[in-house]
Formats: structure tokens, C-alpha cells, sequence
């Protein structure tokens, strides 16, 4: 915007310059306003949050992921949505090694809160018992093979809801995921935390997709 300010007011004054030609030495163009001082420091000095607010992508300028794990594989948090207390979330697998990775029905799944200690919370195949209509966690299971740099996604499905008072509400904010049977386990650390309430249910659905890394 200030481009344009600048442009203008140098048009303007060859214009003038030569409207006024033989009339004397025309003035000078007006100099472009200067960049407003509080706008970009205020975006610079914005302070970050610790977490996402649960909705979205997770950030995208995200840590490096690092040596791939010993299993050759490793977990990415993907997007979440909320409505009405309702909490729907993506965790995706990526194949960081170097052969082809195969995955067959529903992962093992452990929340841990921050201190890494196991949340009690009853984990479901599907939708069951939390909500209807969530086709892509009551899919039935099938066959996906991650070749390197492949990634496929597992749905998460859980409420945000006190039903008793007495009883803390349980927050998770590490997920530990047995890809498949036999498989080592490989933690991921949320920026979004599965907030359970009270409720103590969280449902499942199978492995699916297969996107580029």
C-alpha cells in the first residue's frame, strides 16, 4: 500500500510539472508516508500459545522429526475439529524407513497426561457409544501398505464432558500407538490435548489412506 502511495504521488507531481511548464520551477512531489510503527512490531511481539486451541492444523512450522524410530515408522498429529463438545481428530503414520510398512485393521492405543502417566479411559473400535454418523471411524478395517515416504491415517473420536463432579477430568497429551501386532511402540507428544471430561471413552477407527509424505 505505501508502493502504491509513493507511485502516486510521483505521478502527481510530473503531471503538475507539466501543467505549470515556463511557469516557474514546479514543487517537489509530495514524500510517501512511512511504514506505520505499530503494526508490524505488534504482529512480531504477538506472544505464541502453548497449545493449539482444539480446531484446525497443528502448527505448521513444527519441530524437525528427527532419526526415524527403530520401527521405521513414525506419528504426525493431523487435523481436529470440536462442535458441541464433540472432539474428532487425525493422527497420521508416516514410513520413515526404507521398506514397504504393512498395516491391517485398528492400532493399540495408550493416553498419557503430561507427566506420562496412563489416563484412565476405555478405548473403543468405531464411534460406538460416543456419537452416530462418523463413517470414517466405523469404516470396517482393511489392508494398507505405506511404501517409504507414505503415510496413513487413524480417526480418534471422543467427548469433552463432566458428567461427575467428584471425579477429576482427564486430560491426555502423549498418545502411545502400536502400529500393528508385535510392532514397537512410538509416542507422540499433542499440541491438542484429548480432553476427555469425565466421559472416559474414546473410539477408534481403522487404518486408512495413504497420502504423500
Amino acid at each position: 500500500m505505501n508502493g502504491k502511495r509513493w507511485v502516486a504521488g510521483v505521478l502527481g507531481g510530473v503531471v503538475a510539472a507539466g501543467l505549470v511548464a515556463g511557469c516557474g520551477t514546479p514543487p517537489p512531489p509530495r514524500a510517501a508516508p512511512g511504514p506505520t510503527a505499530g503494526a508490524d512490531s505488534a504482529r512480531t511481539a504477538a506472544p505464541v500459545p502453548p497449545h493449539l486451541p482444539y480446531g484446525g492444523a497443528p502448527p505448521s512450522a513444527a519441530a524437525p522429526d528427527g532419526p526415524c524410530p527403530e520401527g521405521g515408522v513414525r506419528l504426525r498429529e493431523g487435523a481436529g475439529d470440536a462442535a458441541m463438545g464433540l472432539r474428532v481428530a487425525d493422527v497420521q503414520l508416516v514410513n520413515c524407513g526404507a521398506q514397504p510398512y504393512e498395516l491391517e485393521g485398528y492400532p493399540e492405543i495408550r493416553v498419557l497426561d503430561r507427566s506420562r502417566t496412563p489416563v484412565e479411559v476405555t478405548v473403543g473400535h468405531g464411534s460406538s457409544g460416543i456419537t452416530t454418523g462418523a463413517p470414517a471411524l466405523d469404516a470396517p478395517p482393511g489392508k494398507v501398505v505405506l511404501r517409504p515416504g507414505q503415510a496413513a491415517s487413524v480417526g480418534l473420536v471422543w467427548r469433552n464432558l463432566v458428567t461427575d463432579a467428584e471425579r477429576p477430568a482427564a486430560e491426555g497429551w502423549v498418545l502411545e500407538v502400536v502400529p500393528r501386532p508385535g510392532a514397537p511402540r512410538v509416542a507422540l507428544e499433542l499440541t491438542r490435548s484429548i480432553d476427555l471430561g469425565s466421559t472416559g471413552k474414546l473410539g477408534v477407527g481403522p487404518w486408512s489412506g495413504v497420502t504423500a509424505r
